[in-house]
């Protein structure tokens, strides 16, 4: 008998046929013991996120309206699934109840807070449905949630795990339930602050909370399944004829996931890592694919590997007094990307300007940005942009990549290069 966790994705539990597809996965190694970390099901997450606009403009009254049609997708993918729906909306109830209370106390600290009781639901309810159906199937199951076991700071929507808490609720609270159960199914992306109050680990974080669960377990492979089959060269819904890597090492992994690559959570690696822990990214529609692991040995010699990121904005940033872009003026700057949670996607200085590109974080965030930087910088600002990463670049493809596009920025390292480019005002025109 071995112990495994699987992580399972918003994609692999959409409906009733899925999450029948994921209860084979589970069963088809008889005598293993698996805990289950679980995203909210298909498009909850961008529904909950309407649902915390219409709190914040309508109060008590916006968010219950706006959960009634969430609500309802849950039972009647439980109706499909032939469950008590009675009983499992008994349970969802006592979840939107539980954050009404919660958010009377989050809309007093800031609306990264009010997001982050609200946004969670989604992986208390589709854990509620998957563990449901699964002891439906008179299988061994325990649901936990995971925010009494995933301890964080109180940095609302980009929670700091503090991984030594983590390791100790795991033995006290988890590894006793596989004494009676086989399954134990769990939420990904959230946790909880020191004042009780949910947060969220950043978005896709899900595949961070697999790794935190794999690390305090400390079981040797960590499986996230997806639709694709394993880590590709590229995005397949961009590009023909990508290819899969066979294996990957962590350092590989970790600089395609911070330039932007979707496969993993930027953060999943370290805990794995740290403890020699394999992970498997494989395809929950075909199973018994080979798909690709990731541990500390990788290829030889890696084929280029491509990142595009949408909705960029460059930003050239100049103190007001034309002084040199110095340390004390960097320091600056990152404290007000940092206050506002917005993240680097590359950067250049130059003697009198900072350059960097960054993913649209919205208008709110955009304007308190502008607003903090406008007190001792000037900033020109462009949008609209792409972002174009390649590992392992060659320039036939740095070539086919740009053409039909202007470059606006370039950095090069030796084995990197990142592009910003907007389309070329003859395509634009013809486009339009």
């Amino acid at each position: 008998m071995s112990l495994k966790v699987y992580k399972f994705g918003g994609a692999s539990v959409k409906d009733a046929s899925h999450i029948y597809n994921v209860s084979n996965i589970l069963t088809k190694d008889k005598g293993d013991q698996i805990f289950v970390i679980v995203s909210a099901i298909g498009k909850t997450t961008n529904a909950l996120e309407i649902v915390f606009q219409k709190y914040i403009e309508e109060g008590k009254e916006g968010f219950l309206n706006g959960m009634v049609e969430i609500l309802d997708a849950h039972l009647d993918e439980a109706d499909k699934l032939k469950l008590d729906s009675a009983k499992l909306q008994s349970k969802l109830e006592v979840i939107i109840n539980d954050c009404l209370v919660n958010l009377e106390r989050a809309i007093k600290i800031n609306k990264s807070a009010v997001y982050d009781q609200i946004v969670s639901m989604g992986e208390l309810f589709s854990t509620n449905l998957l563990s449901a159906y699964l002891q439906s199937k008179d299988l061994r199951v325990a649901w936990v949630d995971l925010r009494k076991i995933i301890a964080t700071d109180d940095n609302f929507q980009e929670g700091c795990v503090d991984i030594q808490q983590v390791e100790k609720n795991v033995n006290d609270h988890i590894k006793p339930l596989f004494e009676n159960v086989d399954f134990v199914i769990g939420q990904g992306f959230i946790g909880s602050a020191p004042n009780g109050l949910t947060t969220t680990l950043g978005r896709e974080g899900s595949d961070y909370s697999a790794a935190l669960m794999a690390y305090g377990l400390g079981v040797d492979t960590l499986t996230i399944w997806k639709d694709v089959p394993g880590v590709l060269t590229a995005d397949p819904r961009r590009f023909e004829n990508v290819e899969k890597l066979d294996r990957m090492s962590y350092k590989e992994a970790i600089e395609m996931t911070y330039y932007g690559a979707q496969v993993i959570h930027p953060k999943t690696i370290r805990p794995l890592q740290n403890r020699g822990i394999s992970l498997h990214v494989k395809s929950f529609i075909d199973p018994k694919g080979e798909g690709t692991i990731i541990s500390q040995d990788g290829l030889l010699n890696y084929p280029p590997l491509v990142v595009i990121q949408d909705d960029m904005i460059l930003m050239h940033i100049s103190s007001k007094d034309f002084s040199f872009i110095a340390e004390n003026h960097l320091s600056q700057i990152f404290s007000v990307l940092n206050a506002n949670q917005i993240k680097l996607g590359t950067m250049r200085n130059s003697a009198i300007s900072f350059a960097i590109c960054v993913k649209n974080p919205g208008q709110e965030k955009l304007a308190n940005l502008i607003n903090d930087l406008g007190q001792n910088f000037s900033l020109d600002m462009y949008k609209n942009l792409q972002l174009i990463t390649v590992r392992y670049f060659n320039k036939q493809l740095i070539e086919n990549l740009t053409k039909n596009k202007v470059v606006l920025f370039d950095e090069r390292m030796k084995y990197t290069i990142q592009l910003v480019v907007r389309p070329s005002l003859e395509l634009i025109e013809k486009e339009g």
